[in-house]
């Protein structure tokens, strides 16, 4: 497997390159005699080889393309020459790396400008324009073909790594809803026998000694709940995001939910918040459902409430059940139908035994809310 952060190490690395590569060319270029490299070269190379590794592309570019024009307009020695082109250097690293075209077009523009400014004159005046276009098309031309190569080798890349992880996540799903079919064919048809035979005793010695009566009752019960339960962890074996939440530690849930309101406050909200710490013990399906409606509805407010309305956000645990509790402006909401969003939060809050109200205030309140209220199944209380 490629380590990506050991890539991005090396290719970190290189940009520090001009800095050790650019004295050497300029050493190599100074012969005694008339043969050297003027004072006033290496110091507009040596300025380029330390601007080149700064991280901004554009400006880098854009700084290079000025230093260039006067090292293009003198005459220096030998290999010394190339010190100017890189600018195109820093053009190919722009458009590898930016799918902005003002951004392509405003670093093209620029070593264009460099390239015609540092060689105009140059030439002999009846072919000088000819050949100050063509070096211009050319230096120019190619880095930009370069870096739109390198782009789209990167585009490449990242879209079979993408492929090949929504394979492995199918994959994954395939494999749970098969282990679902099993679990469902094999254990709840057993529950579900269970609980039909132990009705059918019931039945037959209701008239015997109370006590018997209430063994199977107990036992029926007992059934009925475990099948409930078994049936509700095979919805969330279906879910493809289980793996990714639901099995988080019982102790991190107060940190996923501080996660999620910290997203919301760096997206420009004000955001009240009074969050129950004793959340830990939470059984998967608890710890799935309360997850996934705190992330809906936080989703919700980013895309539709008003950030200069303070956001109120509650989770409390109390009377044998925890509420969820989010009070935002909702400008855009008010007047919109549920989307399926709300649908699959209501389903969810459903499957875990719960309850899901969602709307503005009865009162004419303008204000939207979701109130979400889940079965305490740690502690052995249901729902009042």
């Amino acid at each position: 497997m490629i380590d990506i952060r050991a890539h991005r190490d090396w290719r970190g690395l290189l940009r520090w390159l001009p800095l050790a590569l650019i004295p050497v060319l300029l050493l190599a270029s100074t012969y005694p005699g008339q043969y050297r490299v003027p004072p006033h070269y290496w110091l507009l190379a040596m300025t380029a080889a330390v601007v080149f590794p700064a991280g901004w592309p554009l400006a880098v570019s854009l700084a290079l393309s000025a230093l260039a024009v006067p090292m293009l307009r003198t005459d220096a020695w030998g290999v010394s020459g190339l010190a100017p082109y890189l600018g195109a250097v820093a053009l190919v690293d722009v458009v590898a790396r930016t799918h902005r075209w003002s951004t392509v077009a405003v670093a093209t523009a620029g070593w264009a400008a460099a390239v015609t400014l540092g060689r105009v004159g140059l030439h002999d005046s009846s072919i000088g324009r000819a050949s100050t276009l063509v070096e211009a098309a050319a230096y120019v031309g190619l880095p930009l073909l370069l870096g739109l190569y390198l782009r789209g080798q990167r585009d490449l890349a990242q879209n079979l790594r993408l492929r090949a992880e929504e394979a492995q996540a199918r994959t994954r799903l395939d494999e749970r809803a098969a282990l679902a079919r099993e679990l469902h064919d094999v254990v709840a048809h057993h529950m579900a026998s269970i609980v039909l035979r132990t009705s059918v005793a019931g039945h037959v010695v209701r008239e015997a000694d109370p006590r018997v009566t209430a063994v199977l009752d107990d036992v029926r019960d007992t059934a009925a709940d475990a099948l409930a339960d078994i049936r509700r962890l095979l919805a969330a074996l279906r879910d493809p995001a289980l793996g990714a939440v639901a099995l988080v530690d019982t102790d991190a849930v107060t940190t996923e939910v501080e996660a999620a309101l910290t997203r919301v406050r760096a997206a420009g909200f004000t955001v009240v918040a009074e969050v129950d710490t004793d959340l830990g013990g939470l059984d998967a399906i608890s710890r799935l459902t309360l997850l996934r409606l705190v992330q809906e509805s936080l989703t919700n407010v980013m895309k539709h409430a008003d950030r200069a309305v303070p956001v109120r956000f509650a989770i409390i645990r109390r009377d044998g059940a925890i509420t969820l509790e989010v009070v935002n402006s909702g400008r855009e909401r008010a007047t919109a139908p549920p989307g399926h969003g709300i649908v699959g939060m209501r389903e969810r809050a459903e499957l875990a035994g719960g309850s899901l109200a969602v709307g503005t205030g009865a009162d004419g309140d303008a204000k939207w809310t979701v109130r979400a209220r889940l079965p305490d199944t740690t502690r052995g209380v249901g729902l009042s």
